[in-house]
Order: C-alpha cells, then sequence, then structure tokens
C-alpha cells in the first residue's frame, strides 16, 4: 500500500493560489463544497487549501489517524473502509467529485479513506477552516449539512446490507450511481463503475462470484446491458426500481 506522503503529490503553493479558486474542480457548483460562497469567500478559503493531485490505490489516512484534516474531492473517487477483526473489509461508501470526507473524532479518523482512481483532492487542514467558520456562516451550514449526510448515508447502508437480497442491493447501487451522475450533470445512463467487482462486493457485503452473478442475471434480465468494461447501461429503469423497492424478486 503507498506510503502517506499526500504532500509529495500536492500541487505548489504558488501555482494553487495563483490559480483561479475553483479551475481545479470539475463539478457541479450546486452540489460543491463551496457552492454557496461567495467569490472573496472562496477566495479566502482558498488560502487554507492544499489541493493535490494523487494517483489511484492511494491511502489518503487510515482509520485512527489522526483527524487534522477535511478534505473535498475536486476530480475523480474515493472509497471509505473499516477492517473488521476478522480482517475482512467493509467499505462503507464511495465518494465522487463534490463531496467531501474526513471529519473525525477527538480519538481519530473512524475510517480509512483510499482513492479509486486518478483523484484530485483539497485537503484542508481543521484549525485553520474551522477559523473561518466564524466569518462565513455558509460555510458552517455545509459542514454542518456534511455531518447530516454522514449519518443518513450510514441509515441507509444499515438497511441495504441488513433488509435487502443480492439483486435488491445490486439494483439500489446502481440507481444510487445514477442518481448522483445526475447531480453532477451527467446522464443518467451509461453511469461508470470505476470501482472493481471486489469493491463492489465489500459496500455491499456480498461475494465477488455474486455480483457478477447478479450483474449477469440482470443483463439476461434485459433491465441492465454491459456495453463495455467499467460500465453498465440501465436499459429498464422501471424495473430497476422496482426491483431496488423489493417488488421485482
Amino acid at each position: 500500500m503507498p506510503p502517506l506522503d499526500y504532500d509529495d503529490h500536492k500541487v505548489s503553493r504558488e501555482a494553487d493560489i495563483g490559480a483561479p479558486p475553483c479551475r481545479n474542480c470539475d463539478v457541479v457548483r450546486e452540489i460543491a463544497f463551496c457552492a454557496e460562497l461567495s467569490h472573496d469567500e472562496i477566495k479566502r478559503l482558498a488560502t487554507v487549501r492544499c489541493h493535490a493531485h494523487l494517483p489511484a490505490s492511494f491511502t489518503v489516512f487510515r482509520e485512527g489517524d489522526p483527524a487534522d484534516h477535511v478534505y473535498s474531492i475536486a476530480a475523480g473517487a474515493v472509497k471509505l473502509y473499516k477492517l473488521l477483526s476478522d480482517g475482512r473489509r467493509q467499505i462503507i461508501g464511495f465518494l465522487f467529485s463534490g463531496e467531501m470526507f474526513g471529519l473525525g473524532l477527538d480519538n481519530g479518523y473512524a475510517y480509512t479513506a483510499e482513492t479509486v482512481t486518478q483523484t484530485q483532492l483539497c485537503r484542508f487542514t481543521h484549525r485553520k477552516l474551522d477559523s473561518l467558520l466564524g466569518d462565513i456562516p455558509k460555510l458552517e451550514r455545509k459542514m454542518f449539512s456534511m455531518t447530516v449526510k454522514d449519518l443518513i448515508a450510514a441509515q441507509e447502508q444499515m438497511l441495504l446490507l441488513g433488509r435487502k437480497t443480492a439483486r435488491e442491493k445490486v439494483a439500489t447501487f446502481l440507481l444510487k450511481l445514477s442518481s448522483r451522475a445526475e447531480m453532477q450533470g451527467l446522464p443518467a445512463s451509461p453511469i461508470a463503475l470505476p470501482m472493481s467487482r471486489a469493491d463492489i462486493a465489500d459496500y455491499l457485503g456480498l461475494t465477488i462470484e455474486t455480483v457478477s452473478r447478479t450483474f449477469t442475471q440482470l443483463k439476461r434480465d434485459g433491465i441492465i446491458g454491459l456495453p463495455a468494461s467499467g460500465y453498465v447501461l440501465l436499459t429498464d429503469d422501471k424495473a430497476l426500481r422496482e426491483l431496488a423497492e423489493g417488488g421485482g424478486g
């Protein structure tokens, strides 16, 4: 696993600060961390930002590390996971452009964060970010919204793991990615799957074989298409939604 050398991949301070504050991001402004901020507020936020270009499979931080930073994804994808006592891995989320992660407790980060693809991140030191909250109320509201979103995602993950069949889990997963793509201004279908089948299995609480078999079944049933590696075409959106809600068997 790559060493924790985020600083080795960061953009130089001169290049970062000298650039337009949002040039780095490929996200839709409505879902970005800085979405509601004014131009001047974005410039202030940029003064405490450290921007980096990271390779795939790069460990941003590990579970238990001191929670000194919070991160915003400018481009790419990140997976969050926990290691169970028996060595198994449970992926608790996939995050994409515009999303944030890294809110931790006093005893450190609650999960490990690793890039799925080549990824651009903006890193903010908690201490420096906290110093701006009083002057930029919108930023504080955004941080609160991020906390609430994490809680909702945790509840959805509990439902996904505990009460759904394999077909229902895969259908729910695909619809979630489709919805996320639309929020970014992308087509609802086909959707990109940058993560591996092993990653999907560890997220859904299934085996790799079950994930692959379920994709094949859904394709055979005409619900999805698999036009190319890393992409899924939603050919019967209605049937997929019925399946996700438990009505498709």
